[in-house]
Parts: C-alpha cells; sequence; structure tokens
C-alpha cells in the first residue's frame, strides 16, 4: 500500500481547525475523529500506535468503533492535536 506524503505544520493547523470547528457544531464522532487526526500527521496506525504506546490493533478497534478505550488513552490522542476530552452540547 502506497503512503501518503506527511503533511506540512500548516497543513496540520488547518486540520486541528477543521476538526476543532466540527467537534464545536457536533458533528465529530469518536471512532472517525481518531482516525482523521491520525491521518492530519500523516501517520500509519502502526505509526499512531507506537506515539501512544497502544498496539495497532487497538488504534483499528478505536477507529471502527469496536473498542471501549478509556480516559486515559482518549486524553493521549487528544493531547497531540490539542484537544480535551469534554462533552459538546447538542445544537438541534
Amino acid at each position: 500500500m502506497a503512503r501518503w506524503k506527511k503533511p506540512t505544520k500548516d497543513e496540520i493547523l488547518e486540520n486541528r481547525q477543521t476538526l476543532a470547528e466540527r467537534a464545536r457544531t457536533g458533528d465529530l464522532r469518536l471512532p472517525g475523529a481518531v482516525s482523521e487526526i491520525r491521518k492530519g500527521f500523516g501517520m500509519t496506525q502502526e505509526e499512531f500506535a507506537k506515539t501512544l504506546a497502544l498496539t495497532r490493533r487497538q488504534v483499528a478497534e478505536i477507529e471502527a468503533g469496536v473498542a471501549n478505550p478509556t480516559l486515559e488513552t482518549l486524553e493521549r490522542i487528544g493531547r497531540l492535536f490539542g484537544f480535551s476530552v469534554g462533552y459538546i452540547p447538542k445544537g438541534r
């Protein structure tokens, strides 16, 4: 499988801003957010897992929505992108 090009610092910042706006509007859910954070850094699941002291399988399961990650794991993932774990009020 071909790897994509690593994003620049500006692209990472733009990805973060896009995800933050989606979170503010309630249009961001955990599995998709984790995948987008990882891809926003241009990392494979293996690289992302290593950065977070997880296994590739754990990352894959979180991204697939079948895992039940701990709060600590969610906080480590969010911290990479400058996010914190919390509730977002529904706008609808």
